[in-house]
Order: C-alpha cells, then structure tokens, then sequence
C-alpha cells in the first residue's frame, strides 16, 4: 500500500495499522512528549503547573464524554455526575477501607461505568433533546443521593478528605509530582481513544451516530453499542473525578454539578466532535478562558473605576462574555478548534505549491 504523498510503502500490517505512520507524525508526537514531560514541568512556575493540572483532568474528562457524544452522536448533560460517582467511590474505599490510589481509581472508574450504563438504558428508545433530558435527571438523581444517603457522603454539605496518591512510598504533594500524575492518566486515555476508535467498537459507534437505521439493518447491535458507548464515556468520567479528588483532597459534590457537566460539552462542541485532539483543545479553551477574561477585565477596568466596583461587575461581565465568544466562535467554526488545526495542517501541506 502506498501513501501517494510521501511514497511510502506500507510493507506489512503492522505498518499500516500504526497509529502514526509518517515520520514527520512521529517525530512531532515525540517531541511532544519531551517537552511535557521533560522541559515544561522545570521550567514552569508553580501558578502554571495549577493550570497545567488541571487542564490534564479536564481533557481526560472531555475525551471520555467525546466518545460519546461526538463518536455515537448521545447527547449528554450527567458527565459531571458520572464524575462525582467516581469521586465518591474513590474517596469511600480509601479513607474507609484504606485501598491504595490505583485500586480506588479502578473502582471508582468501574462503578460510574455501571452507573452510566443503567442511565444509558433510555438511549434505546429515545434520542437527541429527549435523551439530554434522560441525562439531565442522572445529574439530579445523583446530586440528591449524595446529599440524603448518609453512608456515602455523610449528608448534605459533607466533605470526604482523601490523603494524595503515594508511589513507591513517596507522598504526591506537590503540583509538580502531581502533573505527572495526571499527565501519565490523561496518556493512557489519549492511547486508548485513539484506538478504540478504530476497531470494529469504534466503527459501530460512528455508524450509530451517522444512521442508526442503517446500521441495525447491516447488523450492528443498536442497544448493545449505545450502552458501550456509554460505559467506556462513564468511565472516563469515574477517573476524570478521582483524579479530581486526589488533586483536591477531598470529594465535594458541589465540584460535580451541571454548570461542570455544561462546561465539559462545551469544551466536546468547541473543541470539535469526534476528534480526541478536540477534547484536549477544548479543555484548554475552557479551563484558561474565564481566567484571561478575569485578568484582562480587571487590568482594564482598575483603569476606570475602583477595585471594588471591578470587583463587584466582573462575575457578571465574564459570564457574558464567556457566553458571546462561545457563540461567536461556533457561528465562526463549527466543527471546532481541531478543524482549525486541520486547515493549517492542508495549507502547509501543500504550501507552497498547490496541487496540480
């Protein structure tokens, strides 16, 4: 098989499968990799280590409900219940039952899995605006058993304290310990998207999502792909909300409610639908939107008014503005970041002589 770009032969199998089979592809992944792991995390400071953090989290959580949503076409507003279901998970059989950090990451992914799949069952027989609304009351539902059942959460307003992860003896306190921790998660879960989606798994998804008739009449279980779907998405979520309560220390349900489940689709629809570069895009867009609007109205508006009157408007007007951008940049591109990215991708590609 030969790619007619770079007339490379594709001599067995193995090459053609390969998750980047150009050079060029491999050695920016590589590069990459160095400067995530090796050069960024010396060189930057504590505050961008924070960010950093918490950007890995959400682009794990982004590329979970991106399968989902952009892949099988299930719409979905409970990813941020499906997070405090890990959350809580984790933190019970740790600070109760004393199971070490990858235990409780493992249960804690594993039953917002089951949880997920359970709320799944609707997709069956309902889809679109009907299933965001199915999904909608799993975010309720959730919310109101952690605050009434007493034996997971202690009550309403009740806080479970998780000590940090500890690896090979060695207690992960710092930003800098724990942006390699979360960075080596959100690795596995790029990984695993990546080539998940291109099995027979990941093809029966984009199936279901582009004609679901026609998928069934080819054969491909509706019922059994949806619930699929919903359990690897889940999943992703149960281990985007330990990582969450291992960064944090404690398992809050206020961190895990519908503004965070709104957040993590904007950051799928921004970013572009079934695209895991888009998730990670996405989430960058997101987590660090709100902070530059805070520091660009407030270094502007100190020039007009008084810290206080700054103060006091700020909320609102980043909230507008969060809004109006969202909206402008849809209008502007709506298939997202990734195909922005896709479009200087073709240009240098051919830059600077066109096809022929």
């Amino acid at each position: 098989m030969l790619n007619r770009e770079t007339a490379t032969f594709k001599r067995s199998y193995a090459e053609d499968m390969a998750l980047y089979p150009l050079p060029l592809q491999r050695v920016t992944i590589a590069v990459i990799i160095l400067v995530a792991f090796v050069a960024f995390p010396f060189v930057a400071s504590v505050y961008m280590l924070g960010l950093a953090n918490l950007i890995g989290i959400a682009a794990l959580g982004a590329i979970g409900l991106n399968i989902l949503v952009g892949s099988t076409g299930q719409i979905s507003i409970g990813h941020g219940a499906f997070m405090s279901v890990g959350a809580y998970t984790a933190a019970v059989l740790s600070s109760r039952y004393g199971v070490p950090w990858w235990g409780a990451i493992l249960g804690g992914g594993s039953m917002s899995a089951l949880v997920g799949t359970f709320f799944g069952i609707p997709s069956l027989r309902i889809k679109g605006l009907y299933l965001a609304i199915s999904t909608l009351a799993a975010q309720l539902i959730i919310e109101w058993v952690l605050n009434h059942v007493t034996w997971i959460s202690g009550g309403v307003g009740a806080v479970i304290y998780v000590d940090k992860p500890s690896v090979f003896g060695l207690a992960l306190k710092s930003n800098l310990a724990m942006y390699y921790f979360i960075y080596v998660f959100l690795a596995i879960g790029v990984v695993f998207a990546l080539n998940i989606l291109r099995t027979h798994i990941g093809r029966a998804f984009i199936a279901v999502r582009d004609r679901d008739v026609a998928a069934e009449i080819i054969g491909i279980n509706i019922f059994r792909t949806k619930l699929t779907s919903f359990a690897i998405s889940s999943f992703y979520a149960g281990v985007t909300g330990v990582l969450y309560t291992y960064y944090y220390g404690m398992a809050n349900y206020e961190a895990f409610n519908l503004t965070i489940s709104i957040q993590f689709l904007a950051m799928v629809i921004i970013g572009g639908l079934g695209s895991v570069l888009g998730s990670i895009l996405g989430a960058i867009f997101i987590t660090l939107l709100p902070i530059v609007l805070d520091t660009v109205l407030g270094s502007v508006g100190r020039m007009f008014m008084d810290a206080a009157a700054v103060a006091s408007i700020s909320t609102s007007l980043q909230l507008m503005l969060f809004g109006g951008l969202i909206m402008f940049f849809l209008v502007v591109e709506p298939d997202g970041l990734s195909k922005l990215w896709r479009n200087v991708k073709d240009y240098f590609r051919v830059w600077p002589f066109p096809y022929l």
